[in-house]
């Protein structure tokens, strides 16, 4: 089970990393588009920093043709670190550049994927990771969680090292679904992981127990 922060935010990542059993960060350039105009490199370096080697930083390419993608990756690995996985669009340009990636030894993270049919593809690819995008999904009236249980199955019988890290959450049943059906990893916005564990149930029941305590003992400390 791998949980990855989606985010670029510098501030979240420092301060909630201690915090949650995070395996890495994940981003694409609409998460970049949130933090302004960033130096760029110099950012995605600082996240590294911040998470160690230990844990994986994916990364998105922006061409659209297979040379273009490769290239990106390639930039990426030398701008940032050759320990990253490029994050690669599922289409056909994408399987091509893939596919290429993947020979030359580079770790790499199929994105942008809605269909068994683009799972199939990219498992068979040889991919590390593979992103099918949850919620998107469900509001295309795609049944988002067989689709998952399926790649699944297709990374078992196949005994693929593919993991899937299911992305496009809106809350945490969301989540928990998703690690159900066999995804091994999901990558979730900073703020969901923090307002699942301050739900008003959960901080009630921690007031009651302190109460109870000081009702007791007149203090809201251990002796």
């Amino acid at each position: 089970m791998e949980i990855l922060f989606d985010t670029a935010n510098l501030d979240d990542i420092e301060r909630l990393t201690p915090i949650y059993p995070v395996s890495g960060v994940t981003t694409n350039p609409s998460i970049v588009k949130a933090e302004g105009r960033i130096d760029f490199y110099p950012h995605l370096r600082r996240i590294r920093e911040i998470i160690g080697t230990e844990r994986t930083l994916h990364v998105q390419v922006l061409a659209k043709d297979a040379q273009g993608m490769i290239d990106d990756a390639h930039r990426l690995l030398d701008k940032i670190d050759d320990q990253i996985y490029p994050k690669i669009p599922t289409t056909e340009a994408g399987l091509h550049a893939m596919r290429v990636l993947k020979d030359e030894g580079i770790k790499v993270t199929a994105t942008g994927i809605y269909s068994k049919a683009q799972g199939m593809l990219v498992i068979a690819a040889g991919v590390d990771y593979l992103a099918p995008y949850v919620n998107r999904m469900e509001a295309f009236g795609i049944d988002a969680f067989g689709t998952l249980e399926a790649m699944a199955g297709f990374i078992a019988r196949s005994g693929s090292p593919s993991k899937i890290v299911a992305a496009s959450f809106k809350n945490v049943s969301q989540v928990t679904t998703a690690f159900e059906v066999g995804c091994q990893a999901i990558t979730v916005a900073p703020e969901l992981l923090t307002q699942a564990l301050a739900a008003p149930h959960i901080v009630s029941a921690v007031d009651t127990f302190v109460a109870d305590w000081e009702s007791v003992f007149g203090t809201t400390a251990l002796p």
